[in-house]
């Protein structure tokens, strides 16, 4: 079951405006990149559902996030339908991430007051999740629709709370140029943990890279 309410977990996204979004089949490895990026200053984390028994990996990891890690609030992503959202539900998940917008996954989500975050690429479907009761939707893939999607949508629409997600950089001309159009946060992956870092296991450089990311947002978003 959940740990964090819906509130809770919005407070923590909204507040940070990162997203860290993970997935490794190696659970030693899933905790050292989680912990590196509590460390620096990350307090929701979604780990994805991309590889096999990658359910296994979540449980484990949600386990040492809320014994390690206190106040991390670890969600699940790249969900497409109802029974993975149920299984990662019964596994603790705090939030579920999807690249789509699936409303069986909004009543199943709903139905234990956990936050759906579905990726929508028209305004048509960011409405009918909005319908659908998702407080906050994924604008994905954000490198195909661009800043300027976000700016047009929240024009009609500026009740929409939005993260972003796919070419997200942890750059400051970048973020600026996201959060200037008008998302609520962003989500974002590799850029945040290199893949020689995670070979080297030099999690303290990406502490540093969260801090860093963190810092330039708050700036950003003045």
């Amino acid at each position: 079951m959940a740990k964090y309410n819906k509130l809770q977990v919005l407070e923590a996204m909204f507040s940070t405006a990162v997203v860290p979004v993970f997935y490794h089949a190696d659970v030693e490895i899933a905790k050292h990149v989680a912990k590196a990026c509590y460390a620096g200053g990350i307090r929701a984390f979604e780990f994805t559902n991309r590889g096999e028994f990658a359910h296994e990996v979540f449980g484990e990891l949600n386990k040492f996030a809320l014994k390690e890690c206190p106040g991390l609030i670890v969600g699940a992503g790249s969900i497409v339908d109802a029974p993975t959202a149920s299984l990662y539900i019964q596994l603790g998940a705090n939030f579920i991430v999807g690249p789509l917008f699936n409303p069986d996954v909004a009543k199943v989500a709903n139905r234990r007051l956990i936050p759906y975050t579905p990726g929508c690429g028209s305004v048509s479907e960011i409405g009918f999740a909005q319908e659908a009761g998702c407080d906050l939707c994924k604008v994905f893939p954000g490198d195909v629709l661009g800043a300027a999607f976000v700016k047009g949508l929240k024009a009609p629409m500026p009740w929409s709370q939005l993260m972003v997600t796919g070419g997200v950089k942890p750059e400051e001309a970048n973020l600026k140029a996201w959060f200037d159009a008008g998302v609520s946060c962003v989500g974002m992956g590799s850029n945040l943990f290199p893949k020689d870092l995670i070979a080297a296991k030099e999690w303290n450089k990406i502490t540093e890279i969260c801090r860093e990311t963190l810092a330039v947002i708050a700036k950003v978003k003045k």
